[in-house]
């Protein structure tokens, strides 16, 4: 089986990244991301749904979030 090592979040952020770090120095950011979703129902009618993530990074990526 194949394995995945990269993910691509498209969206809008909901708030400000918090940027926080652990007691040893490590950067941890949180961030809540919407993703919009259009679709048509069998019927025809067009329909908007938005998914809510809670995304935490940890180490060099979450570092950038500060600045």
């Amino acid at each position: 089986m194949a394995s995945l090592n990269r993910v691509f979040l498209i969206g809008n952020l909901t708030r400000t990244p918090a940027l926080q770090y652990t007691p040893s120095g490590t950067a941890v950011a949180g961030l809540r991301l919407a993703v919009n979703r259009n679709y048509t129902t069998q019927g025809g009618e067009k329909r908007e749904e938005t998914c809510f993530l809670t995304v935490v990074v940890w180490g060099k990526q979450a570092g950038g979030w500060g600045q």
